[in-house]
């Protein structure tokens, strides 16, 4: 006969123990790693570098100050990114709509991206505020989806992490997203609307 507590030590499952701090990564390593991403996730989500930076700094010390309350080394990412998305809901809650962040954000990250002449940069400009317009159609949860993909870099399995849903949920939505855009390119063009 075995007891209660034999069958809770075989059979129960065990619960997450958090990882020691010797396992987790240095604080300088995570910062160093990440803060490009969120900083870039933030510029591209607020359209303002001072308010980015802002946001960045305060994920990052959230991040310091709750690092012990971390389940696993694996979910880093995810949960700094997590973070910047709740700083980024206050923010929005209280400042601007998300709408305007698209144009001034991609218009700024295609001038700092390229080392162009006055005439290319223009160009480039006005080729980023069209596709930041385009975008701006595309339904809110899409628009979080593909800044999270291509402006922080954030691998399906860590956006699913961000947003709390699955990766094949987010492999979905990134596949309707961009289909969604170039159909609106076809149909519209990318310059209609700005020129």
């Amino acid at each position: 006969m075995t007891t209660a507590r034999a069958y809770y030590e075989t059979a129960a499952p065990r619960v997450a123990e958090r990882p020691t701090l010797s396992e987790l990564p240095s604080f300088t390593e995570v910062y160093d790693h990440y803060f490009p991403k969120v900083y870039a996730f933030a510029q591209n989500r607020l359209n303002d570098e001072d308010l980015a930076l802002d946001i960045a700094s305060a994920v990052f010390e959230k991040a310091y100050l709750k690092m012990g309350s971390l389940r696993s080394p694996d979910s880093i990412g995810s949960w700094l990114f997590a973070i910047a998305r709740n700083e980024m809901v206050t923010h929005w809650r209280k400042e601007k709509p998300v709408e305007e962040a698209w144009t001034q954000a991609t218009w700024e990250l295609s001038l700092t991206s390229q080392h162009a002449g006055p005439e290319e940069r223009l160009l480039k400009k006005e080729e980023a505020a069209a596709l930041a317009r385009l975008v701006q159609q595309l339904p809110p949860r899409e628009q979080e989806v593909i800044a999270l993909k291509f402006d922080a870099e954030l691998t399906n399995r860590e956006i699913a992490n961000v947003l709390d849903t699955t990766e094949i949920n987010i492999r979905v939505a990134v596949f309707r997203g961009l289909r969604r855009l170039r159909n609106i390119i076809d149909k519209n063009g990318l310059y209609q609307g700005g020129q």
